[in-house]
């Protein structure tokens, strides 16, 4: 568990007592069944963005507060806890793309919109419906042609950052963009963005390209960290009240050993994806194993405990009217995004050597 520094835990409990107030998961059920064309409810972004937090890993000379990527993991995670549906974390990596990119023209036209909240920005980075950092998108001429299927917060977004086969551009939406909703189980917004001929300023060769596909990964493992914390709780709450055979289901000792199962998986999730942030404030050297070791145990419990979630609340964790389900489709499109426990594996042992 990281040690947090006075700030870091006001900044924590505020965005957790945020979360609970102003965006529950009655708020998430809410745009889900309008079917908001975005994704995220443009309020609920305000108030973010005026709080501060869509500037957190963006430089103060450019309206950011650069409180660093564990900071912002923090706020991630208190999200992910009610399922909110924000573009915070698209952003974020999105401007880091722009920050440590070599375009001062895109620092200025879009690092102080995007500590503001008055511009959202997304990463669109996969070719296919699997992660593998394979790329054919080209450029040519300053233009920017290919196809990217899968962009989350695609929808809402008014700039992409984009990988193509010698590195990141980032492309504003307009000329040569198209975007077309597709409609994923976890019922956020998820976009097949096509590019053609679209105008795109380069950022950065594809060790870039690595340094923010690993960013992404991050803050994507506290968001699942988040999820996975409250998945655990509504868990205990519910077999703490519901009583089967004249006794409350936690006093039976199966339930009771699947459930220590779950805490001590949480804790080792804490570490592994508190110590992938904490690597990437401090620079180090293998951020990309830390990053894998991370997003492997992220998706790993996160799978574990939905799962759980819904068979422990029985009959009723299959039905709409619970949390359960909402929790479950989450983390299986969250497992696929950034790498599959399997294939951060793979990398973690090819990075030792294996």
């Amino acid at each position: 568990m990281a040690a947090l520094n006075e700030e870091q835990v006001m900044l924590r409990d505020m965005a957790r007592e945020w979360a609970d107030n102003e965006s529950p998961v009655t708020a998430f059920r809410k745009l889900r069944d309008a079917g908001s064309a975005t994704g995220f409810d443009p309020e609920a972004w305000s108030a973010i963005g005026a709080m501060g937090w869509a500037g957190i890993v963006i430089p103060e000379e450019f309206g950011g507060s650069a409180f660093g990527y564990l900071s912002l993991g923090l706020v991630v995670e208190q999200l992910g806890r009610n399922l909110a549906a924000t573009p915070l974390g698209a952003t974020a990596v999105a401007a880091s793309a722009i920050v440590m990119g070599s375009s001062d023209k895109a620092k200025k036209d879009w690092l102080p919109r995007l500590a503001s909240g008055e511009a959202i920005a997304t990463l669109a980075i996969d070719d296919g419906s699997s992660h593998d950092m394979k790329f054919t998108a080209n450029v040519d001429g300053g233009k920017l042609s290919g196809t990217k299927p899968f962009v989350a917060e695609g929808d809402g977004a008014d700039a992409f950052v984009v990988a193509a086969a010698d590195g990141l551009y980032l492309v504003a939406k307009g000329e040569g963009v198209t975007v077309s909703t597709r409609h994923m189980a976890d019922s956020r917004s998820h976009a097949a963005v096509t590019f053609k001929h679209a105008p795109a300023e380069r950022l950065g060769d594809t060790a870039l390209t690595q340094a923010i596909v690993d960013r992404a990964a991050a803050v994507t493992a506290a968001e699942m960290l988040g999820m996975a914390e409250s998945a655990f709780r509504q868990t205990l709450d519910y077999l703490k009240q519901r009583v089967q055979f004249g006794q409350v289901l936690s006093s039976f000792q199966a339930l009771q050993h699947r459930m220590a199962k779950m805490l001590t998986e949480l804790e080792l999730m804490r570490s592994a994806v508190e110590g992938a942030l904490e690597a990437i404030d401090a620079g180090r050297s293998d951020v990309d194993q830390a990053v894998s070791l991370g997003k492997a145990v992220a998706n790993d419990t996160l799978r574990l405990v939905s799962r759980e979630m819904v068979q422990l609340h029985g009959g009723v964790g299959m039905t709409d009217e619970f949390d359960a389900g909402l929790y479950l489709k989450r983390a299986a499109v969250l497992e696929t995004m950034w790498g599959t426990a399997s294939w951060h594996r793979d990398r973690f042992g090819r990075l030792n050597g294996y």
